[in-house]
């Protein structure tokens, strides 16, 4: 969803390059949708007395709008804060705020939610613009004085307070880590008010953004806001290779989308027999070698007979199952194969109206057959009584009757030489008659 100063002629975003501080706040991240913006309040009902605001990145807060002011979603508005007051931009407002306080387990008479104090002037904008700038330069002499303290920590990220009076360090650690030298140097070289917070990697990864391996934006810097645990039995179900490198994602994690249809697979798999089940036949012991989950097949084979596979169902497995416990013992497993035809037809449409792949070679008639019909024309010789091809000039052999084809012989070297002694009435030594008198 792009915002109103983003979209082009053709509806199309173009990018207003706010970097999420547009007025309308459509571009931001984490973004909810108001569905409930056209709607107005009954007769005699008040508006919901909180709002949420965006401050950098993805943090949100609820503030309470006690001076009632007329705010919409984009407004920017000065809100309380320990120390001062701080900026931040309207995401939210209405009945959809209380669902997001109690989804958020915020209550509403808690002392600990701030409230808003006005509607931002320009000398606070530009305060808080002119704190941003500040940001990325602080960023680097800070990692810097970190390096040099040999500290084993990541400043992530900086975030200035709206008037400029206090900057927040985020970092990563794996381990403690002492930085009360580094909070003194800090405060001495930045001239500022100083607080360090730990995040996770998640966070750090919601924070900064990027692309995932799909293509898309981080879903964690776009829409997901809880963090469930991942772990490597949720690749074990779907089959997936427990590779490190492709389930982690930018964060150095499991990618969160690894649960995302993990729920599909477990609903599958209630109907599937374990895979560790042998199946027992007159020829010998049958083991699991793959599967299909929501194809329902199994790939079956025998013991020592590892590359023939059999495709069974599980119905077929489930019944061979029941033979089993029952002391029964089937004949084989191929008899169950043959029952299962499978026809596999791969077709191929342009469902997205693309040319043929074929379009720019050689078509017949094209100019490469054309030259090759000439050069053929060339190389064939008059056979029989066909007439000699018309010239302009006149040829020795233009007093016969018949064209006779030329024979390519290489003449001696003595033919080649002109002879002087002989008078010029006489015939040269060559093959064709002279017939110039003077």
């Amino acid at each position: 969803m792009s915002c109103n100063s983003c979209g082009t002629g053709g509806g199309t975003p173009g990018g207003c390059k706010n970097h999420g501080t547009c007025g309308t706040s459509g571009c931001n991240k984490l973004t909810v949708f108001d569905w409930l913006a056209n709607m107005e309040l009954p007769e005699g009902q008040e508006e919901f007395p909180y709002v949420e605001v965006r401050f950098k990145n993805s943090r949100k807060e609820f503030f309470h709008n006690g001076e009632k002011l007329s705010l919409k979603i984009g407004d920017v508005v000065a809100t309380e804060a320990e120390t001062g007051h701080d900026i931040g931009i309207v995401t939210l407002t209405g009945e959809l705020v209380r669902v997001q306080m109690k989804r958020k387990r915020v209550k509403q008479d808690d002392a600990a939610v701030l409230r808003i104090y006005r509607i931002a002037s320009q000398t606070d904008v530009d305060k808080w613009k002119e704190a941003r700038e500040r940001e990325d330069a602080m960023k680097v002499k800070a990692r810097e004085i970190a390096i040099r303290l040999k500290l084993k920590m990541k400043i992530s990220d900086i975030e200035f307070q709206g008037d400029g009076s206090k900057a927040t360090f985020y970092y990563t650690a794996d381990q403690r880590v002492d930085f009360r030298e580094l909070i003194r140097e800090y405060a001495a070289t930045f001239r500022t008010r100083i607080e360090m917070r730990q995040i996770g990697l998640r966070q750090e990864a919601a924070r900064l953004g990027g692309i995932g391996s799909c293509g898309r934006e981080l879903c964690c810097s776009t829409w997901l806001t809880d963090f469930r645990s991942v772990t490597t039995s949720a690749a074990r179900y779907q089959n997936l290779s427990l590779n490190p490198q492709k389930l982690a994602g930018q964060c150095g994690k499991l990618k969160c989308c690894l649960n995302y249809e993990l729920d599909s697979y477990l609903d599958a798999l209630n109907s599937f027999p374990k895979q560790n089940q042998k199946l027992y036949t007159e020829k010998g012991v049958a083991l699991c070698q793959k599967v299909d989950i929501f194809k329902g097949l199994m790939w079956y084979c025998y013991d020592g007979e590892w590359m023939n596979w059999h495709t069974l169902t599980t119905d077929q497995v489930h019944e061979i199952v029941a033979k089993n416990k029952a002391k029964e013992k089937v004949a084989g497993i191929e008899e169950y194969a043959r029952e299962l035809i499978i026809e596999e037809k791969v077709s191929f449409e342009n469902v997205v109206g693309q040319d043929s792949l074929t379009r720019f070679d050689n078509q017949p008639g094209g100019s490469k057959t054309k030259r090759k019909k000439r050069r053929n024309n060339r190389k064939k010789k008059p056979a029989g009584n066909a007439p000699a091809p018309k010239s302009n000039t006149a040829s020795p052999n233009a007093s016969k009757g018949t064209a006779k084809p030329r024979k390519n012989k290489r003449r001696k070297p003595s033919e080649n030489k002109p002879n002087n002694n002989k008078p010029s009435g006489d015939k040269p030594s060559g093959n064709k008659p002279n017939t110039d008198k003077k």
